[in-house]
């Protein structure tokens, strides 16, 4: 069984290509995608050459975690039907190409305990899935605060502030040193930094993956307050030890979403209590994946492109 896929060959070195699948076994799914997004944190990485050593990570690889498309085979044992919809959080089923994302492609093969089933109402929108319980698996659970503070306002930063307001907090402060990137806000503000006086924050949210502004954020912390990372970050994170001694202050790193991430965020958002509305700025087919990745990392003003692998024209 043959599939398009987007295949990165090495850094900045991306194109279209037919590659062989592996052959579905007991469990499986094949999934005919329909939609695929392009990250912009680690993804990018691997596109720029920049990516730390990772388990797994070698080149060629096909990039995509984030797609979403339609049951066409389905082993009987795996409870799915075909027709059914699902997000789909990467595949590795090709040969000759590793699959550490590996959901940007027009058919995969994968064990039907990693795809969750969704509303085909979500159209395109349904790839957002994974940002959104990547979000939502940074501020859940035990000995967690939402924040109050978030930095950086693109897709991650709206969904820990979209998520923030649906845990009935108080709408958090947004910092974005972009003026274009400030607007789009629901129910909270969003500033430039050097506009913001307040020193007083207990929980303050990193999602622009920038180390540079942490003596900063320390700075802007309550005693006693921490500072998440929920960002990728590909070199040593650091900070003036005396600023933070004097505060107190805490660091978490928020790792990837869950399972149980995945369907709680899948619950919020078809009970309504979460959009992902207004997200999605650029939809490119995926004959033109190249040129759609090169802007999906260049362009400021795309916070969120997504491939289309039915839509051709």
């Amino acid at each position: 069984m043959d599939t398009t896929a987007v295949l990165l060959k090495g850094p900045k070195d991306l194109d279209v290509d037919t590659l062989q699948l592996h052959a579905p076994g007991d469990g499986d799914l094949v999934v005919e995608i329909e939609h695929s997004g392009i990250s912009t944190g680690t993804e990018k990485l691997f596109w720029s050459g920049e990516m730390p050593p990772f388990p797994g990570m070698g080149y060629p690889l096909v990039p995509g975690y984030e797609a979403v498309g339609e049951v066409v085979e389905a082993d009987k044992a795996t409870g799915f039907k075909v027709g059914e919809r699902v997000f789909v959080p990467g595949a590795n089923c090709y040969d000759g190409a590793f699959g550490l994302f590996g959901g940007a492609a027009s058919r995969v093969v994968t064990a039907s305990d990693r795809v969750t089933r969704i509303d085909a109402g979500h159209g395109a929108s349904g790839a957002l899935l994974a940002l959104a319980a990547t979000a939502r698996h940074s501020m859940a659970g035990l000995n967690k605060s939402v924040p109050d503070l978030i930095v950086g306002h693109g897709v991650l930063g709206r969904l820990l502030a979209r998520l923030t307001i649906a845990a009935g907090a108080p709408a958090p402060m947004v910092w974005e040193i972009d003026e274009s990137r400030r607007k789009g806000a629901q129910g909270y503000q969003v500033i430039a930094p050097e506009d913001d006086p307040r020193r007083d924050y207990a929980s303050v949210y990193d999602a622009s993956g920038s180390v540079e502004v942490l003596n900063d954020l320390v700075g802007r912390l309550a005693k006693g307050g921490e500072i998440v990372l929920a960002g990728f970050y590909t070199t040593a994170i650091s900070f003036a030890f005396p600023p933070a001694f004097m505060k107190e202050a805490r660091f978490r790193v928020a790792a990837e979403w869950t399972h149980d991430d995945l369907a709680a965020t899948r619950a919020l958002v078809e009970g309504g209590s979460l959009s992902l509305d207004n997200l999605i700025t650029h939809q490119a087919s995926h004959l033109n994946a190249r040129a759609a990745y090169a802007q999906a990392f260049t362009d400021p003003d795309c916070l969120k492109m997504i491939l289309n692998w039915k839509d051709v024209a």
